[in-house]
């Protein structure tokens, strides 16, 4: 039997295997939409970190290959934005434009059936949720190289939304031009901090060009996809978008940059067995009153501390408000006794979110 022969054999095997995804997609789907309605008389929420948290762990036991996990799961990402968008289509707001890093991780997290709404600040995000016209917002919170970004914690300190999921999001950075040719490079634009993270690759491979900063690197693909000279150090998100060719991939200097967010919105979000809650508060300005009143208490609960930070009130001169993420759920009776126990020391508290822990990239 020729090559030939054995090929359509396969292609035809192929066609086979594809009538029955097709069968069993849509077969899923009509199942969706008798969840939908399930979950009307429930007021339960078609956006369920919780259960996609489940389901991401479960195909990662069941998956044997040579399908990759992480190409499974961006598959089932989109199988289950579809889904979603059967029982009611998401609107979610992100800071803009289209191509930036957050527009990257609102598409990971909400797939191509969502409808991804680009605004122009981080205020803008919050108020997009809190006014209803969005069901969720994506922020980033904090970067693994530049630290937190304030300002998302400190809208989350004076917003009635709740963290309901986190994501990580690795900050690849490409060089894309319309071209796709170095040769043609005569100017690199970006925003000053992607630009700070691939100046050694910059240095060595394209010395002497002129350097532009742009207030986003999706700013930057979009002057390069209108200039032949320019080149963009941008996600490779943006390429799609703005229709540019891949240069090089992965210049940034340091490979394990990545970037925290949050899904912001009203639902809270039930216990997952592994999951993180965040708090804000502040105390009395006493000697050892940190000590005696928050870590004294975490430390009898053996409860596990993963980050903590100080940022002025603005309220009053020289007051703080501590930031808090540990593991557990506020839904957890440990983890509920501790919180009271910590509340009766603390000027002012407030738990942000319990969330499904993301899977750091």
């Amino acid at each position: 039997m020729g090559s030939s022969e054995n090929l359509q054999k396969l292609r035809k095997l192929i066609d086979e295997l594809d009538r029955e995804l097709l069968g069993l997609l849509n077969r899923r789907g009509e199942i969706v939409m008798k969840i939908r309605e399930l979950k009307k008389e429930n007021d339960v929420g078609v956006y369920d970190p919780v259960r996609e948290s489940q389901i991401e762990k479960r195909l990662r036991e069941l998956n044997t290959g040579p399908l990759s996990d992480d190409s499974v799961l961006r598959i089932y990402r989109e199988i289950i934005s579809a889904c979603r968008a059967l029982q009611r289509p998401l609107k979610v707001a992100f800071l803009g434009p289209e191509g930036s890093f957050s527009h990257q991780a609102a598409f990971h997290e909400f797939g191509g059936s969502a409808e991804l709404v680009p605004v122009a600040s981080f205020g803008d995000v919050f108020g997009e949720v809190e006014n209803g016209r969005a069901s969720f917002g994506v922020v980033p919170v904090e970067n693994s190289i530049e630290g937190s970004i304030g300002i998302v914690l400190d809208l989350l300190s004076g917003s009635d939304l709740t963290i309901s999921a986190e994501l990580f999001e690795k900050i690849n950075l490409f060089l894309l031009s319309k071209s796709g040719s170095l040769r043609d490079i005569e100017v690199i634009a970006s925003h000053p901090q992607p630009l700070a993270q691939c100046r050694s690759w910059l240095s060595k491979n394209l010395p002497g060009k002129k350097i532009r900063e742009t207030a986003s690197t999706a700013e930057a693909a979009k002057l390069a996809s209108r200039k032949k000279g320019v080149a963009a150090v941008a996600s490779e998100h943006s390429a799609s978008i703005y229709d540019l060719r891949v240069i090089e991939r992965n210049i940034e200097d340091n490979s394990w940059n990545t970037t925290r967010f949050f899904v912001i919105g009203r639902r809270l979000s039930g216990p997952s067995g592994d999951d993180r809650t965040s708090i804000v508060f502040s105390l009395r300005d006493k000697p050892g009153e940190l000590q005696k009143s928050f870590f004294q208490p975490f430390a009898e609960a053996r409860v596990n501390l993963t980050k903590i930070e100080s940022r002025p009130s603005k309220e009053r001169p020289w007051e703080y408000l501590f930031f808090v993420d540990f593991v557990g759920h506020r839904e957890e009776r440990h983890i509920r006794t501790l919180l009271d126990k910590v509340a009766k020391n603390c000027v002012y508290m407030k738990v942000l979110g319990s969330y499904p822990m993301g899977r750091s990239a």
